[in-house]
């Protein structure tokens, strides 16, 4: 499908900002400015200063390495291969990789003038700050995903309440025809909504986390517990007293699910139950121990999954 996204027209717009004025202020090679502005916008803010810091570093010692070699050794093709030589080292070293490539053509551009003149300097330097400071000002603007992460929520709040809902049905039945694929849908979408969340990280300079993506890590292992959950409830194959118990809690559960913190009651209700379940009589069959078995380790599980939730402080919404 055909597709315009932002980034795109931001791309498109700096470009021909940064060749305008490369050409108004008439350097040379005034298009290298707008190579400079699609090299440096990138997904997020914080990235994109960062891919700007470093082609602007490498350009600089880019500028300075073609004065000593070509200066030193001639306009010679080799020159321009034994400079590549100790460039690159030095560019890595000092953590600016990603400029290599814009650097080499202004390297490139020094070598074709034949000659290393003050004029020819400012003409570099002008291209390099024209190019990345026009990328810099279009990367502001970066559109909110507010709207797109609240949808996540609610999506994947839905899918722990229809996880939850099988379970409470299979203990009060025996019976389940749930083919399971709510946590293959809830997996994908933890993953897209904390890839979404941390770009909006990185698109905020200042602040250094999000309130949605710290929620979507605590999903995220509240849905490890459930994949956990899930096999101690499938090995129950014995109804017992205990089981119609966890069953209502966890259907109380499933009921408040939702981006505030109520795991607290929830601790205090778990552990009258946990209470209730020593004042009742032993087991005394096998099955009705082995079931009894498997829901106090699920409701230790249980104990966990709120833990995790009463941690975090919720979302304002």
């Amino acid at each position: 499908m055909f597709k315009i996204g932002y980034r795109t027209i931001k791309t498109a717009l700096g470009t021909t900002i940064a060749i305008s004025l490369a050409k108004l202020f008439d350097l040379d090679s005034f298009a290298s400015a707008g190579i400079l502005t699609i090299l440096c916008i990138k997904v997020t803010r914080k990235k994109s200063l960062q891919s700007s810091w470093e082609r602007f570093l490498a350009c600089t010692v880019g500028i300075l390495f073609s004065f000593l070699f070509f200066e030193g050794i001639g306009y010679y093709p080799v020159s321009i291969g034994l400079l590549l030589v100790f460039f690159i080292p030095t560019v890595v070293a000092l953590k600016a990789k990603d400029g290599i490539v814009t650097s080499t053509v202004i390297i490139l551009h020094v070598f074709s003038a034949g000659n290393v003149t003050m004029s020819l300097i400012f003409n570099e330097l002008g291209l390099i700050i024209i190019g990345i400071g026009v990328a810099l000002l279009v990367n502001l603007y970066m559109p909110s995903v507010d709207k797109e992460l609240k949808k996540f929520q609610v999506e994947i709040e839905e899918k722990f309440g229809k996880v939850l809902k099988e379970m409470v049905h299979y203990l009060r039945t025996g019976e389940s025809i749930w083919d399971g694929h709510e946590i293959m849908d809830l997996e994908n979408l933890l993953r897209r909504a904390k890839n979404i969340a941390y770009r909006d990280v990185e698109n905020h300079l200042i602040r250094e986390e999000n309130q949605y993506y710290t929620y979507f890590s605590m999903r995220e292992r509240q849905f490890e517990i459930l994949q956990r959950m899930l096999p101690i409830i499938t090995s129950i194959t014995h109804s017992v007293e205990q089981g119609h118990m966890v069953a209502n809690f966890i259907d109380d559960v499933r009921q408040s699910i939702h981006p505030g913190n109520t795991a607290r009651k929830f601790l205090n209700k778990l552990e009258e139950m946990r209470n209730t379940f020593r004042e009742m009589p032993l087991p005394k069959t096998r099955e009705e121990f082995e079931t009894r078995a498997a829901l106090l380790q699920f409701v230790k599980e249980m104990e966990e999954y709120l833990i995790i939730k009463s941690l975090h402080k919720g979302l304002n919404t």
